[in-house]
């Protein structure tokens, strides 16, 4: 089994659109925006968007709710944290070893928590 996709909410598609669109500048995905209310990030076996919730009540995120990336290395992991806090992220774990993973955790401008990993 593989998982076919990842959906977060925001409340301002606009900067949502700035903090991912500039997250994964480099990362050679393909950018989609199907309708004004959600933009995807595609790639081989990897499909990320954002979303205004279709039932138009306010995005939120869930306790104990976070999305993993792997991004390959330790200076990808550390390099995309520090974008994202100048994104307007914040700090949720400073980037180093946690278990067999060097990792770092923020959120986004939506209280989204993302976590990279080598």
């Amino acid at each position: 089994m593989k998982m076919n996709y990842c959906v977060v909410g925001t409340n301002d598609m606009a900067a949502a659109n700035t903090f991912y669109g500039a997250l994964f500048a480099q990362s050679g995905l393909q950018n989609l925006s199907p309708s004004d209310r959600m933009t995807y990030w595609l790639g081989e076996d990897f499909a990320f968007a954002i979303a205004i919730p279709f039932d138009t009540k306010p995005a939120n995120n869930g306790n104990g709710t976070m999305v993993g990336f792997c991004v390959g290395t330790q200076e990808e992991v550390t390099r995309l944290h520090a974008l994202a806090l100048d994104l307007g992220g914040s700090c949720e774990g400073s980037p180093g070893q946690r278990g067999p993973k060097f990792s770092a955790y923020v959120r986004d401008r939506d209280g989204n928590k993302l976590c990279f990993s080598d």
